[in-house]
């Protein structure tokens, strides 16, 4: 049995004060649900329009990706699992795929990483909490895509060079259940995650239980924060438009000094009112409100020095911290600029290991538009991962992460107890060694073979 982390922990009210002001904003309501009650079959279902009304669900649930076939079709093969996590439980068809992983997807909340290092800069401790929260925010204007990332293969890996002096180093650890654990760094922050997702699987939506553990250290000023983010509900899964809201609060705190900011983020309501909404303060470790931070988790957020009432001080303004980048236009995947540089061999650091998700067979055939050959191959690295699996029992074998070791921490979430790895400092060394070798690398990292396995003739050990 492990040792109990102390010091994350589920999310706290952040004082009296706040939990006032959540219970307000609660009162705005959710989004509509309307049950699907008038299409044979599907009896219960629920549709939510976002930005309609209670008269408008049945004719929202005729809209959506999926031809009336499909959804039939997987309807029949999910309904069955209401109830369940669904994480790793049933095989997927690639036609609700983007052509990422979710490793990759873990890279994402490197885009705005520049607000960490302003963290990191910052005199003030108060200010300094602003930047750190507004980049945890700052990743779910991507998250709001509604496309599913493949999941990774044991032991597959993702690496990110060439943004903001950063070297991101993600792992698969272990298939079931999934997790991924993650670490980056750069002058100013270290980053470390570990992370498993957990579903619950509604029938026309599922929810997402962030079940993780996040620590980012301050280098000039040491300071750890820890970070526990909202839920995630994806919405009209089989009838209607897919989206995605988070609602809830997101709690980060200073393990160091015991400041914290505590982040509402708003449920959609009736047509659309409060969706994107995000609202809270940055607290003493006294739980005084200090800063009041506001603004949308898909445009913009801003900050405001408060009283200890919550009300902005006389003669100060708000003050923008932070502003989501341009984005492509008519985009299929509706990804940023930021997201294509994260499957883009131009932020792959010299002599990519070949476990890297960029290689991917079915990935990069999605990416490129041949559906039929990304399932075909989806299923080749399942049934391969699966031979793996057979192997390593009769071995009488344990998988073991080359770059993350397990401790004996068991840290508690919201959402469940979790197990912690910790980077094991072997791909620093890695790093070093190729960096420092005066060797001239010419392959084609395009033709690298995708090679995450440890048995077999195409084994990378």
């Amino acid at each position: 049995m492990g040792s109990k982390d102390q010091g994350g922990g589920a999310a706290s009210s952040g004082g009296g004060f706040f939990s006032s002001f959540a219970a307000g904003m609660r009162s705005w309501g959710t989004a509509v649900h309307k049950s699907v009650n008038g299409l044979l079959g599907y009896e219960g279902l629920e549709v939510i329009n976002p930005d309609g009304g209670t008269d408008d669900a049945e004719e929202e649930a005729l809209k959506g990706r999926w031809k009336q076939e499909d959804r039939d079709s997987y309807w029949k093969m999910m309904h069955k699992y209401i109830g369940s996590d669904v994480t790793s439980l049933v095989t997927l068809p690639v036609i609700i795929f983007e052509p990422m992983t979710m490793l990759q997807k873990m890279a994402e909340l490197m885009e705005y990483c520049e607000l960490l290092d302003k963290a990191d800069e910052c005199e003030d401790p108060y200010m300094r909490m602003v930047y750190a929260s507004t980049w945890a925010v700052s990743v779910y204007f991507a998250y709001q895509r509604t496309w599913k990332p493949f999941n990774p293969i044991l032991g597959e890996t993702y690496e990110m060079v060439n943004h903001q002096g950063i070297s991101f180093l993600a792992e698969q650890v272990s298939h079931h259940p999934p997790m991924g654990v993650a670490h980056c760094e750069n002058e100013h922050f270290t980053y470390d995650i570990t992370s498993k997702l957990k579903t619950k699987f509604l029938g026309n939506s599922v929810e997402v239980y962030p079940v993780g553990r996040t620590r980012v250290t301050l280098k000039k000023s040491g300071v750890v924060l820890d970070l526990v983010p909202p839920l995630t509900k994806v919405n009209n899964l089989i009838f209607g438009r897919t989206w995605v809201d988070s609602p809830g609060e997101m709690v980060m705190t200073n393990l160091t000094t015991g400041d914290k900011v505590v982040l509402y983020f708003q449920p959609c309501g009736w047509f659309g009112a409060g969706r994107y909404e995000v609202d809270g303060y940055v607290y003493s470790a006294a739980e005084e409100p200090k800063i009041m931070i506001t603004g949308k988790w898909n445009k913009s957020l801003s900050c405001q020095p408060c009283d200890q009432e919550g009300d902005p001080l006389p003669g100060t303004e708000l003050k923008e911290i932070w502003r989501v980048a341009p984005t492509p236009q008519g985009d299929k995947y509706q990804y940023t600029h930021f997201a294509h540089k994260i499957n883009s061999f131009n932020t792959a650091p010299k002599k990519l290991l070949a476990s890297d998700s960029r290689l991917r067979p079915d990935r990069y055939a999605l990416e490129k538009g041949d559906m039929s050959k990304s399932g075909a191959e989806k299923s080749r690295l399942e049934e391969q991962q699966r031979a793996e699996k057979r192997t390593r029992e009769a071995k009488g074998e344990q998988f073991t992460p080359r770059w993350f070791n397990m401790t004996d921490v068991v840290a508690p979430t919201p959402w469940g107890d979790l197990e912690i790895y910790e980077y094991n400092g072997k791909y620093t060394d890695h790093r070093a060694a190729i960096d420092s070798s005066n060797v001239t690398d010419e392959t084609d990292v395009t033709s690298i073979e995708f090679n995450p396995w440890r048995y077999g003739s195409s084994s990378s050990q």
